[in-house]
């Protein structure tokens, strides 16, 4: 009787301090407690990444007064390099005068569009056709009125030379421009069309120098 009472007591006691391994287990250490603390890491991680991942989006979006500047300059810029591009095919001698041109068009309709929807998306307004303020006609490389007249009433190899001449200049202008986004900007899409205007339109300036070097 007393042995069997003493096993019980024994049991007990096995019981008990299995159970409290249990407790310990769950509150620290290994075992369940760490599937629980891995867990409960886990969703820091998943927080954490959320967090991560709104600061990023954050910063694509982000955009400062430079961003503006720049597509607000640009898209009456690139409208006005359009309007020479489209002088060309009845008016250019050269037939590559007259693919340069429509190589221009074809990069620059599709790049007012993209900065005319970050203004929109900033709450910004977007030029209107044909703005003629102060600061459109300040920007580098702008034609005048007097010079579009000009270009406008050449024909043969007469324009040809005006339009290259009068091109690279709009151009040096752009990359001017693209170059001040690139360093004052803040919106990563806005630096990396800075970039390309920088690489496409400098190799056209190149081109069209070659071009009227032969001439």
């Amino acid at each position: 009787m007393i042995h069997k009472r003493s096993l019980v007591r024994r049991t007990a006691a096995v019981v008990a301090a299995g159970a409290a391994a249990l407790v310990l287990a769950a509150c620290g250490g290994g075992g369940d407690g760490d599937a629980s603390a891995s867990a409960g890491h886990g969703g820091h991680d998943a927080t954490a990444s959320t967090s991560t991942s709104a600061s990023a989006s954050a910063s694509q979006g982000q955009h400062n007064a430079a961003d503006v500047a720049f597509a607000k300059g640009m898209i009456p810029h690139h409208r006005q390099a359009i309007e020479m591009a489209d002088l060309a095919p009845g008016r250019a001698q050269s037939a590559e005068v007259r693919k340069l041109a429509a190589d221009i068009k074809k990069a620059q309709d599709p790049e007012i569009r993209t900065l005319s929807g970050w203004l929109t998306s900033w709450g910004e307004d977007v030029p209107a056709e044909g703005a003629t303020d102060h600061s459109v006609h300040d920007m580098g490389g702008m034609m005048t009125a007097e010079e579009m007249t000009g270009l406008e009433n050449a024909s043969g190899k007469a324009f040809d030379t005006a339009f290259m001449e009068l091109m690279v200049k709009h151009h040096e202008g752009a990359v001017e421009m693209a170059k001040t986004e690139q360093a004052d900007g803040a919106h990563a899409p806005a630096k990396k069309t800075a970039g390309e205007i920088i690489t496409s339109q400098s190799a056209e300036i190149e081109q069209m120098n070659k071009l009227l070097g032969e001439d």
